[in-house]
């Protein structure tokens, strides 16, 4: 380290951070790989090999972090947050093995590579519509008109939701996000993400009802006949299941599409070369994921004390494993901070690694093989009309929206 470098004070939610983590990120990664924050009071990894390893390990760290934080809450705030500790506490993103096991199982008989796959047709037809949408207009919103609503109406019509619980269904998950996404800087925030969380439990207690009572072809239907030998769902794992495929279906890869499409367009040569070969859209698609993916980072609990880069990292304190900077650590890529659609190397870790690796993947990479080149064909320009304001969270990496002026192809 340079001795007139100052020491550095990392202040995640500062707008301009949000903007452009990825400096910062780099004298992480050189400066102090495993950085304890001051205002996290967590752990902060940053390089590729330890963010990896972390995701590896299964006896050195905990993925159970909500039950502790549950159970350091007096008593006044658990009152408060009732129905987010009943279901969110279910969640297998939340668990370790058998738990964790049992249930990607379960979820994993519905939501399977090739069932997500076959959604295909679908993905195409929803893009379509909105596309259509947007005849005549030559400002839009990004967010607002085409990444939200694509994955939120593909996850829906996979679940069984009615399309035109749609607006609904996009707030509830905004504001579960509160939870999940945001630090505890108020009461409102929980209070909020509680209401949410209960309407959206009600909200498929009704569904589940019907499908119990009039089985249709969809996942809802699947998942309440579902059976493992003599193993299926409790009725709150059922309806915490729904939540978490609905939320985590459609809020990472509205990002995804947002992100991408953002640097495709700060990197107009890139963006001409998806436009002029399609086919160029399954590689585009992992690279755009590197370069600025839709998950900030991950959570850990540490198990057993461990050292790494000269520091002890203690049972109980936390870690966020920084998904974005691994992706941009030249240790593992050549010239990371340039796109390049025909990138080839190392597995990116935007969907996380190993046992947790996110069990959705294989449909949010077919909703970007749709997503981008159909905008292309769309429109022969895009470009974004305002600096965008990124959501001020840790976990995600998204803008609020995303407002760009366009010319027809």
């Amino acid at each position: 380290m340079n001795a007139v470098d100052p020491a550095i004070d990392w202040h995640p939610e500062d707008p301009a951070i949000l903007a452009d983590p990825y400096a910062t990120f780099s004298r992480m990664r050189d400066e102090d790989p495993c950085y304890w924050s001051p205002r996290l009071r967590s752990w902060v990894l940053t390089r590729y090999s330890d963010v990896k390893a972390m995701c590896l390990d299964k006896e050195g760290v905990s993925s159970d972090r909500l039950r502790p934080f549950f159970a350091s809450l007096p008593a006044t705030e658990t009152f408060r947050i009732t129905d987010i500790i009943r279901y969110l506490s279910l969640w297998m993103v939340f668990k370790d093995p058998p738990e964790h096991t049992r249930l990607r199982r379960l979820t994993s008989k519905v939501f399977s590579t090739r069932a997500m796959q076959a959604m295909r047709p679908r993905v195409e037809q929803i893009a379509e519509h909105l596309l259509q949408a947007l005849d005549g207009r030559d400002h839009f919103d990004l967010v607002a008109d085409y990444a939200g609503p694509l994955p939120c109406l593909v996850i829906m019509a996979m679940l069984g939701v009615p399309a035109e619980s749609m607006s609904d269904v996009k707030r509830m998950s905004d504001e579960i996000a509160l939870f999940i996404g945001s630090s505890r800087t108020s009461a409102e925030k929980y209070d909020t993400a509680e209401a949410a969380t209960r309407e959206m439990a009600a909200f498929f207690m009704e569904l589940i009802a019907d499908r119990r009572k009039r089985p249709r072809d969809d996942a809802l239907s699947e998942m309440a006949d579902l059976r493992d030998g003599d193993d299926a769902f409790t009725d709150d794992e059922f309806v915490a299941t729904c939540i978490l495929m609905l939320f985590a279906g459609h809020e990472t890869t509205t990002n995804h599409i947002a992100n991408g499409m953002l640097s495709l367009m700060r990197f107009p040569s890139e963006m001409q070369r998806l436009r002029a070969d399609p086919g160029l859209a399954g590689a585009a698609v992992e690279e755009l994921l590197r370069f600025d993916g839709p998950s900030g980072s991950q959570v850990r609990i540490i198990k057993r004390e461990q050292q790494l880069h000269g520091k002890t990292l203690k049972e109980g304190q936390r870690v966020f494993m920084m998904l974005n900077a691994a992706n941009r650590d030249p240790r593992a890529y050549a010239e990371p901070d340039r796109l390049d659609l025909s990138r080839d190397g190392v597995p990116h870790l935007a969907f996380g690694y190993g046992l947790h690796i996110c069990v959705g993947f294989p449909l949010a990479r077919t909703e970007g093989e749709v997503a981008f080149p159909a905008l292309l064909r769309r429109f022969a320009q895009l470009e974004p009309t305002t600096q965008p304001e990124w959501i001020n969270s840790l976990v995600f990496r998204g803008m609020k929206a995303l407002p760009v002026a366009v010319k027809r192809a």
